[in-house]
């Protein structure tokens, strides 16, 4: 009896194994022109979309764009307390007397005492490299240590190709950094109030000194002044900071706004030329020009994917509902595009999903893959996949998944083995032991049949 139970129990097994439920369904270059550069980078700040780069990665010279990253350290050290705008501060004979007699000036004097407020319109206006030393010296207690201090801060930026060997820009060769390190350094210093109206500036009087009359002070962005000349000047315009040595060639970070549109472009190492009719041309401020035209005219924001559009199925296991369960985007794609490109057949579309199915039950906003839009090379974007509606689990289904993984575990085979085995044996012992008792059972019979002899008749 316990042998023929033990045989239904496998049975009942195999069958509900075998049972068949239906389901019912439910960064290299960017850019198709050559900004005439070194190195050149366009970029929209407020959503870092890259619309042209160039080298951007290329270790050039900075000249006196090195002064973004002296004024980003002064400004934070103003917001710590080290110092106030109104501090004044003493010029000491290193700080001036170590600058080449070629190199930009304020013509400020040993001994003087100006302002930390006024330096920093001496440094970002007219690039004035002693005017660097004054603030290192009051920062960090010297030159050497603001230095290292810039150094620091330009790792902690992820400026992975930057190296400053002074805080003005001057030739060193062991000076360097990147159009996308400055970038980083320009976006950094973007964050304080103080920098963009500093750095916007045309014109600015440092009042009377110890050891000076007032100074007038222009801005060398001729972009946004035509103090010398009205030739680059640019609508929306809104400055940062120019360089130039023979090294580093004519380097210019500026940025721009039209329409409620912000722009931030990096250019390096370009030359200046003189055209047949004189004309004496700087390209850095023509290029700049040019690539704020390519992105202002030949870009806007289009939307790349709906939030609530269904981009497709996911096929879904141990649900008698449905047998799949459309996805939506987790949030809406809008991205700066190129005015000819059309998002919904230019944009390709990849859908990477976690699994190849998803077994119930699934929840409602269940992330279950991502999609990566991308366009002739460019990665604009990819956003999670969202299930757009619940789907429950059927219990039978469940139960014939649970039991199939149980039944597949390596010692439960073991034991099912040594059962399965036991239980031939049994029967084998069991036909052995009725074989037996049947040749005895014959055997005794004959026995009691021949027992009863008399004797031979005579």
């Amino acid at each position: 009896m316990k042998t023929r139970r033990f045989f239904s129990f496998f049975f009942c097994i195999l069958v509900l194994l075998n049972l068949s439920v239906p389901a019912f369904a439910a960064d290299g270059d960017v850019g198709d022109w050559e900004v005439e550069a070194k190195a050149a980078l366009l970029i929209d700040p407020d959503t870092e979309e890259i619309l042209y780069a160039r080298n951007t990665h290329e270790r050039l010279y900075p000249a006196s764009l090195t002064k973004i990253m002296t004024c980003l350290l002064v400004l934070e050290a103003i917001d710590n307390g080290a110092l106030s705008r109104e501090t004044v501060l003493t010029a000491s004979e290193l700080a001036v007397n170590s600058i080449p007699a070629d190199g930009s000036t304020a013509g400020i004097k040993v001994g003087e005492e100006l302002p930390v407020e006024e330096l920093l319109y001496c440094i970002m206006l007219s690039s004035a490299n002693e005017g660097c030393n004054i603030l290192a010296e009051a920062v960090s207690g010297s030159i050497d240590a603001f230095v290292e201090k810039m150094n620091a801060k330009a790792s902690a930026l992820g400026c992975e190709d930057t190296r400053f060997a002074n805080t003005n820009g001057l030739p060193d060769a062991n000076h360097y950094t990147t159009a996308w390190d400055l970038y980083l350094i320009t976006r950094a210093a973007r964050t304080h109030p103080d920098f963009m109206p500093l750095v916007g500036t045309i014109y600015h009087e440092v009042p009377a000194t110890n050891l000076a009359e007032p100074r007038k002070l222009y801005t060398t962005n001729y972009l946004i002044s035509s103090y010398r000349t009205s030739y680059y000047l640019y609508k929306g315009a809104e400055g940062i900071k120019t360089g130039s040595t023979n090294d580093a060639g004519h380097c210019l970070v500026a940025s721009a706004s039209r329409s409620g549109r912000s722009l931030l472009s990096v250019v390096l190492g370009a030359e200046r030329v003189t055209l047949e009719d004189g004309t004496v041309l700087t390209k850095s401020f023509v290029e700049t020009g040019r690539l704020f035209d390519w992105g202002f005219d030949g870009f806007s924001r289009k939307v790349l994917l709906e939030a609530d559009e269904l981009v497709g199925e996911v096929p879904v296991e141990l649900s008698q509902e449905q047998n799949t369960v459309k996805v939506h985007p987790s949030q809406e794609i809008e991205r700066l595009l190129p005015n000819d490109m059309n998002p919904a057949t230019d944009v390709e579309r990849t859908i990477t999903l976690k699994e190849e199915s998803v077994e119930a039950p699934v929840e409602k906003g269940q992330v279950l893959g991502q999609m990566t839009l991308s366009a002739d090379g460019i990665e604009y974007a990819t956003v999670d996949l969202l299930a757009d509606e619940d789907v429950s689990a059927s219990r039978l289904l469940v139960f014939r998944r649970d039991l199939l993984e149980f039944l597949q575990k390596p010692a439960l085979r073991l034991a099912a083995a040594g059962v399965a085995a036991a239980a031939v044996l049994i029967l084998i012992l069991r036909a052995v032991l009725k074989s037996r008792r049947r040749r005895y059972s014959r055997s005794g019979s004959r026995s009691r049949r021949g027992g009863g002899y008399r004797g031979r008749k005579r």
